[in-house]
C-alpha cells in the first residue's frame, strides 16, 4: 500500500460570524501518525472533517501526497476520498456480526482478509458476535479494523479512545500504535488528552482558538516549548507570572535571581519592565524557612516525596516537591535551582 502524506495549505474556516481556524499550514508526513491537540473549540475536529469532506473547505486548500483533495471548488464525498473514518463512537452497525462489519464494503474477493483484520487487533475468534456484546475498547478496534481495511491513503480519527475505560485506554492507544506504524498508515488523529499524544504521536500540532501555536516531535514541544502554555502540557511545569526586574524576576513568592533562568531559555529577548511565565518544575525549587516567606496551604507525603502547596503575595499557589520536612506552621522562601527556569515574554 502506498500512503501518503496529508498537507493544509492556508485553511481558514468560520462557522457564521465565529471564526472556527485561521491560516492554518501544516503537513502530516506519509506513515507517520500526527496528532492535533487542543481544547474543545480550538477548531481540531474542523480541521479534521475538512480532510474527511464532512465540511466544504472555505478558504485554503487540502493535499493527499501532493495531489488536491479539497478546495473552494472541489468538494469530493467522504466516500471518493482516500480516507478512512473513525469516531470516538465506533458507530458500527448494530444489526451486523463484527467480521460483516469489517468487511463492509470490501469487494468479494477480499472478504477472506476479514480473519486477519479481527487477529491484527486482538479480536481473533470474536468475528461471528455482535457490537451489542463487545466492551467500548473491542468495539473501538472494531471500527479501526472497519477503518483499514480497505487500505486507505490516510486515517482520520477523531477522539477515537474517549469513550474507553481509562483503565484500558493506555493499552489500546499503545496497540493502535503499534497497529499504525507496522502498516506505515499516516495518520491524523485529533485529541484534548496531553497524554494521549505523547502515548501515540511521531507529531503533535498543538492549537489554541484556532490557530497553531507549535508543530513538533514530541520531544521537541518537551524540549523546546515555543509558549509557557505548551511548556506546562509537556513538562509537567507549572507558570508562575512575573516582572523582568534589575536584578531578577519579580514574582508573588519573591525575586528569583536571573542566574535561576536557562540563558538559552527565555522565549525572545527580554527587557526590564517586562511582563513574564516563568516555567518551573516542582521539584526544581527548595524551600527556606524565613518569616517573610509563603505560607504552607497544605502538606501532601507522596511516598519519598513531599508535595507542598504554598500561597504567597496576592493569594497566589505554587507547588513545590521536597524530600526535606516541611512544617505546617513555617513560612518559606521558595528558591529555584540554578537554570531551571525558562522565561517567556507575556503579550
Amino acid at each position: 500500500m502506498h500512503h501518503v502524506s496529508l498537507e493544509f495549505r492556508h485553511i481558514a474556516h468560520a462557522y457564521g460570524e465565529i471564526e472556527a481556524l485561521r491560516e492554518i499550514s501544516f503537513t502530516a508526513p506519509a506513515g507517520e501518525i500526527t496528532c492535533l491537540l487542543g481544547a474543545s473549540g480550538c477548531g481540531k475536529s474542523t480541521l479534521l472533517n475538512l480532510a474527511a469532506g464532512l465540511l466544504k473547505v472555505q478558504q485554503g486548500a487540502v493535499y493527499a501526497g501532493g495531489a488536491l483533495l479539497a478546495d473552494g471548488g472541489h468538494h469530493p464525498p467522504p466516500e471518493q476520498r482516500p480516507v478512512g473514518l473513525v469516531f470516538q463512537e465506533g458507530a458500527l452497525f448494530p444489526h451486523m456480526t463484527i467480521a460483516a462489519n469489517i468487511g463492509f464494503g470490501l469487494p468479494r474477493a477480499r472478504q477472506r482478509e476479514v480473519a486477519g483484520w479481527l487477529d491484527a487487533v486482538g479480536l481473533g475468534g470474536m468475528g461471528d458476535r455482535y457490537p451489542h456484546a463487545l466492551s467500548g475498547g473491542q468495539q473501538q478496534r472494531a471500527a479501526l479494523a472497519r477503518a483499514m481495511a480497505p487500505g486507505p491513503q490516510v486515517l482520520l480519527m477523531d477522539e477515537p479512545f474517549a469513550s474507553v475505560d481509562i483503565v484500558l485506554r493506555r493499552k489500546l492507544r499503545r496497540d493502535c500504535r503499534m497497529l499504525l506504524r507496522a502498516r506505515g498508515t499516516t495518520t491524523l488523529l485529533v485529541t484534548h488528552d496531553p497524554a494521549e499524544a505523547l502515548d501515540i504521536a511521531d507529531r503533535i500540532a498543538v492549537m489554541e482558538g484556532g490557530q497553531i501555536v507549535q508543530f513538533g516531535t514530541p520531544f521537541e514541544l518537551h524540549d523546546a516549548p515555543a509558549t509557557a502554555a505548551v511548556g506546562a502540557i509537556f513538562s509537567g511545569a507549572q507558570i508562575v507570572p512575573g516582572t523582568m526586574g534589575e536584578g531578577g524576576f519579580a514574582t508573588a513568592f519573591g525575586v528569583w535571581p536571573l542566574a535561576t533562568a536557562k540563558p538559552a531559555a527565555t522565549g525572545g529577548l527580554l527587557r526590564v519592565g517586562q511582563a513574564v511565565d516563568l516555567l518551573v518544575h516542582a521539584e526544581r525549587l527548595d524551600l527556606v524557612a524565613d518569616k517573610a516567606g509563603a505560607r504552607v496551604v497544605d502538606i501532601h507525603p507522596v511516598g519519598e516525596i513531599t508535595r507542598v502547596l504554598l500561597e504567597g503575595a496576592g493569594g497566589a499557589q505554587i507547588t513545590v516537591e521536597t524530600r526535606a520536612a516541611v512544617a505546617a506552621g513555617v513560612r518559606y522562601r521558595i528558591v529555584p535551582h540554578p537554570e531551571s527556569l525558562r522565561a517567556f515574554p507575556r503579550d
